[in-house]
């Protein structure tokens, strides 16, 4: 599925993988994040030979022009969870909606483990 917008200028069509690989990038620029992973087994091997590795671990639903966000994280030991998942939430939903101009209505941490 895909987001699109329409302006003085024209439509706009934005697909998830972009979506997805805007989110992928903001959330590897946070402080506190190793790296974004699959949640099943299955993902992480069709993901392995995917040409955007920044995509892994983002699930994209848009749902009538609202988008919402699933994150799958891994993080640093020794940081605090909470403060990282939040500073994850504000930089994704921002870099989203300044990138689509489309209302993000949630971004969800999964932490799945974390990394020394």
């Amino acid at each position: 599925m895909s987001v699109n917008t329409a302006n003085a200028h024209g439509r706009m069509f934005i697909s998830d993988e972009a979506i997805a690989v805007i989110a992928g990038y903001s959330a590897l620029e946070c402080y506190g994040v190793i790296d974004l992973v699959s949640k099943k087994l299955s993902d992480n091997f069709a993901e392995l030979f995917k040409k955007q590795p920044l995509s892994r671990g983002v699930k994209i639903l848009t749902v009538d022009n609202r988008i919402y966000i699933d994150l799958y994280v891994i993080l640093k030991y020794g940081v605090s969870i909470s403060a990282v998942a939040e500073s994850l939430k504000r930089s994704v939903k921002y870099s989203v909606e300044n990138f689509t101009g489309m209302i993000v209505d949630s971004v969800n941490v999964n932490v799945i483990g974390v990394r020394v």
